[in-house]
């Protein structure tokens, strides 16, 4: 499936719900949010009936988000939906890891591929000032899980800020004797992300550098996507980094999102997509989804503008309700 740019679409990253356990500073208020009610989300039913219809359109890679994905029941019976749609080759999904040891079991048996833990911090006074829930411990667990797996593709997410500076190496650390990457994400100018200030790639990989020598270049994992990898000297596992506004790489999006009611979001910062829930309700054919979803991915902007100053359209809404 190509874009007006002619880029290749075979990602699709769906958020099944607006809630999570956790309350980040960069992602949720602190007195919390109206959660969507459970009429205003997509079903199970919808989302597995969707993705057959982006499957025939050639999105052959599902990242399961939310919110926190592991809050809604029974994510194992999406994902064995999902597993069952000819066409589609890779699940992964998006944590933050407190739930993770307990359901990765039933994941595994329905054929998750992979798992991306979101982790700030190794300190856990300053888990619960960035996360405001005390769970650093459930998370870590989740994570001890994950990478007992043989084959289960695991790599750590950070979002480095200057309240989490003196963590970057410790959370680096994590992949010098285990097969993980660590992934250093640039904060995003999107809803409460707007306000807090962010760390570099230069900025991090220069404190890594001084901790762990020159880096190394390095194979990416499985599903790597947009990151780019880097090892150091006697390092098992890989750093990665994704800084999509100080080192953009829209030419290479090779994706777009749903969101749990149901919008198909074809970039980040806009508005702009489609409500195929609507369509749903409404009784739209197979073949009517298909249009729309081809339609609205042709139309897919050339790249985002998060480096100039806000504009028309832009995007109001905070990364739990678009899918993070």
């Amino acid at each position: 499936m190509l874009d007006q740019f002619q880029r290749e679409i075979h990602y699709l990253r769906i958020s099944v719900t607006d809630r999570c356990n956790l309350r980040c500073v960069y992602c949720m208020p602190e007195s919390g949010v109206d959660c969507l009610p459970h009429s205003a989300i997509l079903t199970y039913e919808q989302i597995a009936r969707l993705v057959e219809q982006f499957a025939a359109l050639g999105i052959t890679h599902i990242r399961l988000t939310g919110g926190e994905p592991l809050v809604r029941p029974q994510l194992h019976k999406l994902v064995s939906a999902i597993r069952a749609v000819p066409g589609i080759q890779r699940i992964t999904l998006t944590t933050n890891g407190v739930l993770l040891a307990q359901q990765l079991p039933q994941l595994l048996e329905a054929g998750i591929d992979g798992v991306n833990i979101s982790l700030d911090t190794l300190d856990r006074q300053q888990f619960a000032a960035i996360a405001r829930r005390d769970l650093l411990l459930e998370t870590l667990s989740g994570l001890e899980v994950a990478l007992s797996v043989p084959g289960l593709t695991v790599k750590v997410n950070c979002v480095p800020t200057e309240a989490n500076r003196d963590q970057l190496v410790p959370l680096a650390a994590l992949a010098r004797d285990r097969d993980l990457s660590v992934r250093f994400i640039e904060m995003m100018p999107i809803g409460l992300g707007r306000n807090l200030g962010r760390l570099t790639q230069e900025e991090v990989l220069a404190q890594l550098t001084d901790a762990f020598g020159a880096p190394l270049d390095c194979p990416p994992p499985p599903g790597a996507g947009p990151s780019t990898y880097r090892t150091f000297p006697g390092f098992t596992g890989r750093v990665g980094f994704i800084s999509a506004v100080s080192h953009q790489f829209c030419h290479n999006c090779n994706r777009v999102r749903l969101t749990a009611t149901g919008y198909l979001k074809t970039c980040l910062q806009y508005e702009t997509g489609r409500d195929l829930k609507a369509l749903l309700d409404d009784g739209a054919s197979d073949d009517e989804l298909r249009r729309v979803i081809s339609e609205t991915i042709r139309q897919k902007p050339a790249s985002h503008h998060f480096s100039t100053a806000a504009q028309s359209g832009d995007e109001a809404m905070n990364m739990h309700q678009i899918g993070g």
